[in-house]
């Protein structure tokens, strides 16, 4: 009887064993896999259903000036939090960029909303350094935003319609000036 169970009991180990070294197995062949990067980021686009409204947002702009969300009222916004030292954010930037330069306007505008502590001080060099000439300058040092928001990470990036709803986010770097992306961006602007 009791070798029986002795049996039983290895060959469970062996099998948790097995199943435990096979998913080690896949972990590291995730690991070996070539990384994703922004292009692959489509596929975190998550749509809000329904829109929901916004809530309120304070932050100030490259002049010190106090600010909230209905500054862009009338707009369809794509509102990105990020900071300067959030790398997955700094690599996006140039996209972002390149967006606004494109579909940039009294319909569309891309703000980068920046949540360094440091404020400008930090923040003008670093967007000079990467010539990010597009971009208008938004700062909330505090970071109340990412509450607000429900952000749970940054970069997050929300596509805002002219009434003030989200439609969605992304979390996480995307391409945002890919063709994918840009589509959804041209689809909310395109709404009336």
């Amino acid at each position: 009887m009791i070798r029986g169970s002795r049996r039983a009991v290895l060959a469970g180990s062996a099998l948790v064993a097995a199943l435990g070294l096979g998913a080690f197995a896949d972990r590291l062949e995730r690991l070996r896999a070539p990384p994703r990067g922004p292009a692959s980021t489509i596929g975190r686009w998550r749509p809000t259903v329904p829109a929901r409204s916004l809530p309120a947002l304070a932050f100030a702009d490259g002049e010190g000036r106090a600010l909230s969300a209905e500054v862009w009222r009338g707009r369809v916004v794509l509102l990105n939090l990020w900071a300067t030292w959030c790398i997955p954010c700094v690599e996006e930037m140039p996209a972002l960029d390149r967006l606004q330069a494109r579909l940039g306007g009294p319909e569309f505008e891309v703000v980068a909303l920046a949540l360094d502590r440091q404020g400008l001080a930090v923040v003008k060099p670093f967007v000079e350094r990467l010539k990010l000439a597009r971009l208008g300058l938004y700062l909330d040092p505090t970071g109340a935003a990412t509450r607000t928001l429900g952000a749970r990470g940054l970069p997050t990036t929300l596509l805002i319609d002219r009434a003030g709803r989200e439609l969605g986010r992304v979390e996480g770097a995307a391409d945002w000036d890919g063709a994918a992306l840009e589509r959804v961006v041209r689809a909310a602007i395109q709404r009336a």
